[in-house]
């Protein structure tokens, strides 16, 4: 039970550490600047834990699972130019909003729909709430400071 909760926290700071690095950049010329730059530092970290754990079969699994990896880059690529687009227009704060879209594309989305993972009475509760929430700050956007 603590795990997903501690490897969330993992993620989620790992997010924070990312949108604290473009929010705080100045603004290039180049927009792709930043996102190339970390993605180069991730790339070379990754190969450094991809090394780590050598299983001899690296090239089988790249070949049998390329087309997920594709679609796995792709959203990448959406992901930072979304996120791009929403901190250097509206901020850092506006993070909520997409964690809470997020919730529903990728829990309901690609979880239930797609995935078929269990969904229980309290979970839907939670989708419903997530809605609320996407409601309440687009509205508290609307209103101002």
């Amino acid at each position: 039970m603590l795990k997903p909760l501690l490897f969330a926290t993992l993620a989620a700071i790992g997010n924070a550490l990312y949108v604290y690095g473009q929010r705080g950049v100045n603004p290039p010329a180049n927009p792709f600047l930043f996102v190339w730059g970390a993605t180069a530092v991730c790339l070379i970290l990754l190969s450094a834990a991809a090394l780590t754990y050598r299983s001899n079969s690296e090239i089988v699994y790249i070949t049998s699972n390329w087309a997920m990896i594709t679609i796995g880059g792709f959203g990448f690529f959406l992901t930072f130019v979304g996120f791009f687009l929403l901190y250097t227009n509206y901020g850092a704060s506006q993070y909520a909003l997409y964690a809470v879209i997020s919730i529903l594309t990728t829990s309901l989305g690609v979880g239930v729909l797609i995935f078929k993972e269990d969904f229980n009475i309290y979970k839907i509760a939670s989708m419903l709430f997530a809605v609320a929430a996407i409601v309440l700050f687009t509205y508290g956007n609307s209103k101002g400071t």
